[in-house]
């Protein structure tokens, strides 16, 4: 019963049977070749506009790769407390020269997205006119959030209205965009650039492929940084092919949002098992494939001695929902996550 992470499972059976095939052929390197070209006319028609696509093999590259096309000398990167852009090794500062993330005060369930007026009030110190506090330069916001919550179409768009009266692009950390597609029922051009988004971080790592991410610009001129970038970074594949073959299958005839829809639906069956225990509850509702389940540590160290995998969650700062000897355990749903698997789950809770 694995519950720990989306990363955890391999790749979907018709992602590996596409990469098989394209192991027997031979094509252009370094992202030159025709499914590399087909892949980014794909987007470009999901997204409903032209867009620049570069495939890179992890998503803290795709993160940190998209801060750095915009980076300037001190730049200045607001974004969630908790944001992975935080906790990515230093990589957005060793990438963007030294850049500076400054986070936004948190609210919502799980304190888990910024708002307007936080986003407002992290920017104010920061004037653009004075050199002794840097250069801002973007805000960056995670769909699905850390903590499993998904920002509406209207919430993205009010927060790209503050970045932007700022000066700043907005890049969106999608590692689990599916599942906040699949979760809204919006279209991709409707979640980004429709509502303010400028570079998304799209993930395939966690829903299916196994290892493909893609930086994907929505106004290209933004991306003339990014092939030196890239290839400075060591996320210049010769077979970059590799990635955009995952892409290619995944894609097609909506493969990446039937996995997202069977993860979500797999994260609410937890959520309703979690609901109906008399050993858990949830710490706040999410509408994801992430699930918040507060239990004590005796009632969790039963769960994993039956053999369900899942990881500890540190709670919110000011949450107060905790009793004597209890923590948050996020539990989290996959592409590959069985009506079995749940069954068990709820029969141990």
């Amino acid at each position: 019963m694995y519950f720990a992470s989306d990363n955890w499972a391999g790749a979907h059976p018709l992602v590996a049977e596409r990469l098989v095939k394209a192991a027997g052929s031979y094509s252009v390197p370094y992202g030159e070749g025709q499914t590399d070209r087909k892949v980014q006319k794909t987007l470009s028609e999901i997204f409903e506009r032209d867009v620049s696509v570069f495939f890179v093999g992890t998503g803290t590259a795709a993160n940190a790769l998209s801060l750095a096309s915009l980076a300037r000398p001190a730049s200045v990167i607001f974004c969630h407390p908790r944001a992975h852009v935080m906790h990515e090794g230093g990589a957005v500062e060793l990438m963007t020269n030294g850049g500076k993330l400054v986070p936004a005060r948190p609210c919502g369930p799980g304190a888990s997205k910024i708002d307007p007026e936080g986003l407002t009030k992290a920017i104010a110190p920061y004037l653009s006119t004075d050199a002794s506090v840097g250069n801002r330069i973007a805000f960056t916001l995670s769909q699905a959030t850390e903590a499993g919550t998904i920002y509406s179409v209207e919430e993205i768009a009010a927060l790209s209205s503050v970045a932007h009266s700022a000066g700043l692009k907005v890049h969106m950390d999608g590692a689990r965009f599916s599942n906040a597609i699949a979760a809204l029922g919006v279209t991709p051009a409707e979640m980004t650039w429709k509502a303010g988004i400028d570079i998304l971080s799209l993930g395939g790592t966690k829903n299916g492929c196994w290892c493909a991410e893609a930086i994907v610009f929505f106004n290209p001129d933004d991306a003339a940084a990014l092939p030196v970038l890239r290839k400075r970074a060591g996320h210049l594949f010769s077979k970059s092919s590799f990635i955009s073959t995952q892409f290619d299958r995944w894609l097609e005839n909506g493969l990446w949002l039937d996995l997202a829809r069977h993860a979500n639906g797999m994260g609410e069956k937890i959520a309703a098992a979690v609901r109906a225990s008399g050993h858990a509850r949830l710490a706040w509702e999410t509408g994801s494939n992430q699930q918040f389940a507060i239990m004590s540590d005796e009632a969790a160290a039963a769960i994993r001695a039956a053999g369900a995998t899942f990881h500890d969650w540190p709670a919110p700062d000011g949450f107060d929902g905790l009793g004597p000897g209890e923590a948050i355990r996020r539990l989290i749903a996959c592409f590959a996550t069985t009506d079995e698997d749940v069954e068990r789950l709820a029969a141990l809770l």
